[in-house]
Order: structure tokens, then C-alpha cells, then sequence
């Protein structure tokens, strides 16, 4: 439901929720002078930096930059846009606000609450029938999941036939095209009529952070397949955007780890031992959107698969994604051939939260990873290791870093430290007219011109510029991927400086059916002021590996990225004009009409920015 919310409300809402006490809600808060200070819950930290003051109702952490009144708090601890974060803090206070006539939002939000309002009812009949069947009670019993567990994640049954949920929903009043759009039914093929989509499985609800039923999952009992069938996206699911058990992990939010899994089974069997601090994707490869997920919950974060190669492959995955999203992943290592469900039953608690003492990080697991793939007794097979483990160091910023694990790859292959340098120092080589000094990176038609030597800057960068780096050096080499591009990114999208003049001269180029040539491009560029050319050359010299298989996904991953980091640009430039007028004492009729707009434009802004996460 959408609400019309005026200048006046806003105030209002803001005014009768005083910040301490809702910042309390979420963390321990200790007092110190006038203001209250405590861990910070946007990053991970030891020491409190989070910074609430009670006079001036504002929040800033000096470690991480966050900061805002108690309604910008609410939006980004709890994931809502700025109506719903007042509509949040109104309930709150007990302040009703008023419906807003929009009849497109009406509908749409009546259409999802309907199917909120189907798959409640479906839970409630599974759950019902769970209860009922002995063949599925005994099947819970053998995987030792008791009644208290099943009841908390609100298991149920599907029984065998094609439809008794189906006649269920309907007897109940709700029409067969809502049922279906639910993804419960499906639609006899050349006939009339449906069928369930579940059917003798177990069931396992998945339910969203607002505790609303939103899709389901579905184990076979026997040995038929498939073994697990999920619902299909629908307009109040998608598989890559939610995560299995945050419903029961946001109980305990102030646990300090959160272990992602792979199945239903992995996170309700490890709870049912005691460890209720897990998470599991919904029957697809984990993705950004479940990474920005982990960020908000626990200071730790770490991977626990399946210890077969699929596993492992898909820990590897995982953890690229996760380090992109800033999250400093380690692996849990569990025996050959045992999943976390089989080892904590086996093993239990105790055995199991020792395995975090010998948790891989990063850079560890990747080796563990290479050592996988390669037979190290086999002389060809350990240098082909070695020059893919070198490979990968390149990419690591930190020389002592480089240095110590330099020593233990020498030491495990008996290749000398010297030889695997020299493999990484390749990276180097004059083919591209550049070489490196200790501490400066030079391109050699300068090289007697010491006035024109640029330091190296080892600066980690944002997601937003690797994807801008990244579309610059697709459409620059591939005409397909700039056809795919244009319709959805200009020239001016592009917020870095080097980025932006390469669209203008890439862009140009195809629209006037001229060749793309890299000495015409770094002619053209030279004559711009402050175009830095060897980061130029560093983008169009970008080593990215894309199979003709993903890249369709790969590029509206990244135009998502570049869209998403512009409307969040724009927001916090809004939101800064927002607090000062705020923190005025008294507003003039200008303020306030200017504080209206930007309000209305923080709302747009909002919509926009939920279509791209």
C-alpha cells in the first residue's frame, strides 16, 4: 500500500521517534558526555566509532562515514525506501498516515499482497499435512529433524496427489491465474486445467525479513527426481535475491558469524544441533544480491560447502563474489565426501565450531583450490599449478603478502622462490612498451623525460569503476557488446574522468562507422587536459576472459552496476541538501518548497534504485 506523506507528517514521524531509542533497538549504545556511542552496524569493527547524538537527533560513524537523522537510519538497517522507512517509524509512533490514490500502485500492491496472502494459506497446508503423513514424519526422524525444529521453519508436506492444493485454494475462493502466478499450479499442456507443481516432498517456506511468505522448496521423500524443486520467480520472488533462514538468523542478529551453506537441509539441520547462525542460497549459484544480504549480518563471514569438487567449485565462485562486495570471506574445510548436514549429525556442535580455528582465508583457499585441479607428483601437472597460483598472486596487492606465500608454494612444489618471481614478474614484460621500477611505473617513450614518469597509485577501487573500466574495454574490442550496451549506458553515465572522454571517442567512432585503432584513440586523448594516458591503456589492456555463454549476463550485470552506483551518487547528493536544510533552526518559505522537491526527488530516486538491486 502506498501512502501520500506531506512535509508536515515527515516532521512529525521524525520528531516522535527520538533516535537513542531506536538506535537502541538495533545495538548496544553506552553513553559518553552528551552523546551515546556504540559498534558500529553498517561495517565491521573492534573498536566503537558509531556516533549518536540526542540534541541534534543525528547519527555519524567516524569509521565508515555513514551517518543521517533516524529516518535515513531505518532505510538503510532495514532495507526500505525513504515512504517506507516513515510509514516504518509512523507505525511506530503511532501516526496514521493517508492513503495515497495512486490506482497503478494500488493495484499492483493489492495484486502482491494477494499472493502473499496464497502462499500463507499454501504454508498452512502443508504444514497441516506434515502432520498427518507418518511416511513423511519418519523421513524428518531418519534425517534427525524434531518436531520443535520442523515447527520453527515451518516445514509441510506435499502428498502425492496432482491436485489437492490445487482444489485447497480454490475451495478457499482464490482464481486459478493468481494460484499459478504464485507458481504453485501449472497449466496442463494442451489441456484445460492445472496440476500442483509439489508433490510428495517435503516442504520448506521461504520467508522474506518481514516474515511474509514469498516461495517454497520442495525435497523428495524417495529416490525420484528432480531431488529438490523450487518455485519459479514470481513478482514477489526471485531466486537470486533472497536467502533461506534470514527470517530465523535476524533472532540473532548480534552473533558475530554467519556461515553460508548450500540446502534447506545444510542450515535446518545445523540449527536443530545448535548452530543457528546459517544461511543458504534458494537453488541457484550464489549471486551480488545474496552477498549484499551476508553484508549486513555478523562481523564474519564464512563458506561451508560441500566438500566434492561441485562444492568446491562453487566456494570458489562464491568467494570472488563476496570479496568484490567487500567481504572478507573464509572457507570452512569439512572431511572428503561430507556435506555441514551429514558432519555436525556424525560429529556435532562441538567438532563443528572447531573448524572455524582452521578456516582458509582468501588467498589460502584459492591455493587449496589450484592443489585440487593438479596431480603435484606429476612434473607437468605441478608446473601448470605453479603458473596458475602465480597468476592469481599477481593480483595481490600487498608485497609481504606475496612474500610469505612465495615461500610456501617453493616449499609444497620444490620450484625455487626465485623461478615463481620471475613467472609473476612476466606480468611485466616489454610487450606493451612499459616497464617497472621499485616504486614507479614508467612508459618508455618517456623514459628520459623524468618530468613525465606517474607514480604507481595502489588504491583498491569501487565496484562501480571496475564495471566502468570493464564496458569500456567490451564495447572498445567487441561491436556486440556495444550494441547491447548503448540502448541502456551513454557516454555521460560514466563518472570516471579517463572513462568518460573513452565513450565519447568509442561511441563516436561506431556511431560514424570508423575503425577503432588505439594509436588514433591515445592521439586524441593526449590533446585533453588531466587525461591520465597510462590509465588509458590500462583499461583498453584489461585481460577480461568472457565465454560467448555468459557474457549477455555478464553485461547486464554490469550496466545494473553503473546504473544503481549513479542513482546512489545522485541520492547522497540529495540527501546531504536534505540535512541542511534540516539542521536549520528556522526555514523560510524557500526551504521548505526546496526541501518538498528534494523529498519528491529522493522518493523517484528510490523507485528507480529498487528496480536496479
Amino acid at each position: 500500500m502506498s501512502y501520500y506523506i506531506d512535509d508536515d507528517t515527515i516532521e512529525r514521524v521524525r520528531s516522535s521517534n527520538n533516535i537513542v531509542d531506536i538506535v537502541s533497538e538495533y545495538l548496544t549504545l553506552k553513553r559518553t558526555g552528551s552523546n551515546y556511542v556504540g559498534i558500529c552496524p553498517f561495517h565491521s569493527e573492534k573498536t566503537p566509532s558509531f556516533t549518536v547524538s540526542d540534541t541534534k537527533q543525528f547519527y555519524h560513524c567516524f569509521g565508515c562515514g555513514e551517518g543521517g537523522d533516524v529516518i535515513s537510519f531505518i532505510m538503510k538497517k532495514e532495507n526500505l525506501s525513504f515512504p517506507e522507512a516513515v510509514k516504518f517509524l509512523a507505525d511506530k509512533a503511532g501516526i496514521p498516515l493517508k492513503e495515497k490514490e495512486f490506482k497503478k500502485n494500488k493495484e499492483l500492491e493489492n495484486k502482491k499482497a494477494k499472493l502473499y496472502e496464497i502462499n500463507r494459506e499454501a504454508a498452512k497446508y502443508f504444514y497441516e499435512n506434515l502432520k498427518e503423513n507418518n511416511q513423511a514424519l519418519f523421513y524428518l526422524k531418519q534425517r534427525a529433524i524434531d518436531r520443535r525444529t520442523a515447527t520453527v521453519f515451518g516445514l509441510g508436506f506435499a502428498d502425492r496427489s496432482w491436485d489437492s492444493l490445487y482444489n485447497y485454494l480454490t475451495k478457499k475462493g482464490y482464481k486459478e491465474a493468481d494460484i499459478e502466478k504464485a507458481g504453485l499450479i501449472i497449466k496442463k499442456k494442451g489441456k484445460d486445467g492445472y496440476y500442483d507443481r509439489f508433490r510428495n516432498r517435503i516442504i520448506f517456506p521461504i520467508i522474506d525479513m518481514r516474515g511474509r511468505v514469498i516461495a517454497f522448496g520442495g525435497r523428495v521423500i524417495d529416490s525420484s527426481n528432480p531431488k529438490y524443486l523450487n518455485s519459479p520467480d514470481t513478482p514477489v520472488f526471485s531466486k537470486g535475491n533472497n536467502l533461506f533462514g534470514l527470517n530465523i538468523l535476524r533472532k540473532y542478529s548480534n552473533i558475530k558469524k554467519v556461515v553460508l551453506v548450500e540446502g534447506y537441509m545444510d542450515v535446518i539441520s545445523l540449527y536443530s544441533r545448535g548452530i543457528d547462525y546459517t544461511l543458504a542460497s534458494l537453488g541457484t549459484a550464489f549471486t551480488k544480491q545474496q552477498a549484499k544480504y551476508l553484508k549486513r549480518y555478523g562481523d564474519e563471514v564464512y563458506l561451508c560447502y560441500d566438500s566434492d569438487i561441485a562444492g568446491i567449485k562453487a566456494t570458489n565462485k562464491a568467494l570472488d563474489i563476496l570479496k568484490k562486495e567487500g567481504i572478507n570471506a573464509k572457507v570452512l574445510l569439512l572431511p572428503s565426501g561430507k556435506d555441514p548436514d551429514d558432519f555436525v549429525k556424525e560429529e556435532g556442535k562441538e567438532k563443528f565450531e572447531q573448524l572455524f580455528d582452521s578456516s582458509l582465508s582468501y588467498i589460502d583457499f584459492k591455493i587449496y583450490f589450484y592443489k585440487k585441479q593438479y596431480d603435484l607428483n606429476n612434473l607437468d601437472e605441478k608446473i601448470e599449478f605453479t603458473k596458475n597460483v602465480a597468476k592469481f598472486l599477481k593480483k595481490i596487492k600487498s608485497p609481504i603478502e606475496v612474500d610469505v606465500y612465495l615461500d610456501k608454494i617453493s616449499q609444497e612444489t620444490n620450484i625455487s622462490k626465485e623461478a615463481i618471481k620471475k613467472e609473476i614478474g612476466r606480468r611485466y614484460s616489454n610487450t606493451d612498451n612499459r616497464i617497472i621500477s621499485k616504486d614507479k611505473y614508467i612508459n618508455t617513450n618517456y623514459r628520459y623525460n623524468k618530468d613525465k614518469i606517474i607514480p604507481v597509485r595502489s588504491v583498491l577501487e569501487s565496484g562501480h569503476l571496475v564495471a566502468e573500466k570493464t564496458i569500456i574495454n567490451l564495447i572498445f574490442k567487441d561491436e556486440k557488446s556495444f550494441e547491447k550496451i548503448k540502448r541502456h549506458i551513454k557516454p555521460e553515465d560514466f563518472m570516471n574522468y579517463e572513462c568518460r572522454h573513452l565513450a565519447n571517442y568509442i561511441y563516436k567512432s561506431y556511431e560514424d562507422n570508423e575503425e577503432l585503432n588505439k594509436e588514433r584513440l591515445i592521439e586524441y586523448l593526449d590533446d585533453i587536459v588531466d587525461v591520465d594516458l597510462d590509465k588509458v591503456l590500462e583499461i583498453l589492456e584489461l585481460d577480461i576472459n568472457v565465454s560467448d555463454e555468459n557474457i549477455d549476463k555478464i553485461i547486464q550485470d554490469l550496466i545494473e552496476t553503473l546504473i544503481s552506483s549513479k542513482l546512489k551518487f545522485e541520492r547522497k547528493k540529495i540527501t546531504e541538501q536534505i540535512h541542511k536544510i534540516d539542521i536549520k533552526k528556522e526555514k523560510d518559505e524557500r526551504d521548505v518548497e526546496k526541501l518538498k522537491r528534494l523529498c519528491s526527488e529522493l522518493v523517484e530516486i528510490d523507485k528507480k534504485l529498487k528496480l536496479h538491486q
